[in-house]
C-alpha cells in the first residue's frame, strides 16, 4: 500500500466518524421541502342580499398551508368573484386583510344580476401569497340573483291595548312566497337597567327583534304582540321573497324602509271585570249578615286591583271597597242588613291610574234573620 492510499483511508474513516457524528447529534434524516407560505382556504364565507346589495362575510386564516404562521402586520391579498349556477366565477373586487382578521365585502347587482327571476348567485373568495398563488377557493356563499322585492310604502304605527298595530301598503301579487318581515329596535334609554328583578320579573328584552309577517302581507297589516308598555320603539319593514337553489330555499330580502318611531304609552284601563256574582249570608247565631262578591280576574299586566261599586234601588252608585285596590277577584261586604236588596258592580283599576267602566250589575236580597 502507497502512502497515497494511506491517506485516502485515513480520510474516509475520518469523513466516516464526521457522518456518524452529525447523525448523532439530531440532524433529519431527510430533507424538509419549503413552505410556500400558501395561505389556508377560507372556509365560513357567508353572504346576504339585500336589495341590491350583497354582503359577504368571513374569517381570515392564521396559518399557512404548512401550518406556519402568518405575519400578523402583513396583511393578505383576497380576490372575489361570483359564478351564476355553475357558471365561469366571475372577478367581484379586490382587498387586503390581516390574517385573523374578520373579512367583509360589498357590492350592488345591476344590469342582468339584478333582473330576472330568482335563481342561484355563487360568491367565492380567494387568498394569494406574495407571488400571486393560493391553495385554493373559499366554500361557496349562495345568493339569489335576480329582481329584488320593492321596499315597503307607508309604513305606519298605532299603539292599542294588545299591542302595536303595524300598518303599510300592500303590493299587488304578493302570495305564499313573500312576506313582510319587521324589524323592531329597543330605543328606550337604559332599557335594561329599568328591568325587574327577581324569579318572576319578566325576561330581559332583545335590543332588536323580527316579526316575519306572512298571512297579513297582502292585507298590509300585522299586530306586535311583544312590545312593552313604557318603552320604545324603532319599527323598520321589507319584504321578503323565496327562491330555489338547487334544493335549497333561500330568501331575498327587499331593501328596509325608513323608520317608524312608537312611544308605547298605556293609556288604557284594564278589561272590564266578567262573571260578577253575589252570595247573600243571612248571619246566625248573633253573627253579623253579608254579602260574597266573586269574579272572573283581569289579566293585564298591568293590573293593580279592583273596586267594587254599591247602590240601593234607583240610588247612585258608591264605592263601598275603601280607597285601596282589591287585590284579588273577591270581596265581602259586611256592612248590609236584613231585608234589604243591593246591586254590585265591579270595576278594574290600572297601576297607570286610569279605571275600567263597571262591570255588569249583580242583585242579591240579604234574608231576615
Amino acid at each position: 500500500m502507497t502512502s497515497t492510499d494511506r491517506v485516502r483511508g485515513v480520510l474516509g474513516a475520518g469523513a466516516l466518524v464526521c457522518l456518524l457524528a452529525l447523525s448523532g447529534c439530531g440532524m433529519p434524516g431527510e430533507p424538509q421541502a419549503p413552505s410556500l407560505e400558501l395561505p389556508v382556504p377560507v372556509s365560513d364565507l357567508s353572504g346576504a342580499r339585500t336589495g341590491d346589495v350583497v354582503a359577504l362575510a368571513w374569517t381570515m386564516p392564521k396559518n399557512d398551508t404548512s401550518k406556519v404562521a402568518l405575519k400578523a402586520n402583513e396583511a393578505v391579498a383576497v380576490r372575489v368573484c361570483r359564478a351564476e349556477g355553475a357558471g365561469v366565477c366571475v372577478a367581484a373586487g379586490e382587498l387586503n386583510v390581516l390574517p385573523g382578521a374578520k373579512g367583509s365585502f360589498t357590492e350592488t347587482l345591476s344590469g342582468p344580476l339584478a333582473g330576472g327571476t330568482p335563481r342561484a348567485l355563487n360568491y367565492f373568495v380567494e387568498l394569494k401569497n406574495k407571488r400571486g398563488r393560493s391553495a385554493g377557493m373559499s366554500n361557496a356563499a349562495t345568493v339569489l340573483a335576480g329582481l329584488a322585492p320593492s321596499a315597503v310604502a307607508s309604513l305606519s304605527a298605532e299603539v292599542r291595548r294588545d299591542g302595536v298595530a303595524l300598518h303599510w301598503t300592500p303590493e299587488a301579487g304578493e302570495g305564499s312566497l313573500s312576506a313582510v318581515r319587521l324589524v323592531r329596535k329597543l330605543v328606550s334609554p337604559q332599557a335594561v337597567a329599568k328591568q325587574k328583578q327577581g324569579p318572576l320579573a319578566p325576561a330581559i328584552e332583545p335590543a332588536e327583534e323580527s316579526l316575519l309577517v306572512t298571512a297579513g302581507s297582502a292585507r298590509g297589516g300585522a299586530l306586535d304582540k311583544g312590545a312593552r308598555f313604557g318603552e320604545s320603539y324603532e319599527y323598520r319593514a321589507q319584504r321578503v321573497v323565496w327562491g330555489m337553489a338547487g334544493d335549497k330555499k333561500l330568501e331575498l330580502d327587499g331593501p328596509l324602509s325608513a323608520p317608524v318611531h312608537v312611544d308605547v304609552v298605556n293609556v288604557f284601563a284594564p278589561a272590564v271585570p266578567e262573571g260578577l256574582a253575589a252570595v247573600a249570608n243571612p248571619g246566625a247565631n248573633g253573627s253579623a249578615a253579608s254579602i260574597d262578591l266573586s269574579w272572573q280576574p283581569d289579566t293585564e299586566s298591568y293590573l293593580a286591583g279592583y273596586a267594587v261599586y254599591r247602590r240601593e234601588g234607583a240610588g247612585e252608585w258608591r264605592r263601598v271597597s275603601g280607597a285601596q285596590p282589591v287585590v284579588g277577584p273577591g270581596f265581602h261586604d259586611a256592612n248590609v242588613q236584613a231585608g234589604h236588596t243591593y246591586e254590585y258592580a265591579v270595576t278594574a283599576l290600572g297601576d297607570n291610574g286610569h279605571e275600567s267602566a263597571r262591570s255588569a250589575a249583580a242583585q242579591e236580597t240579604v234574608p231576615e234573620q
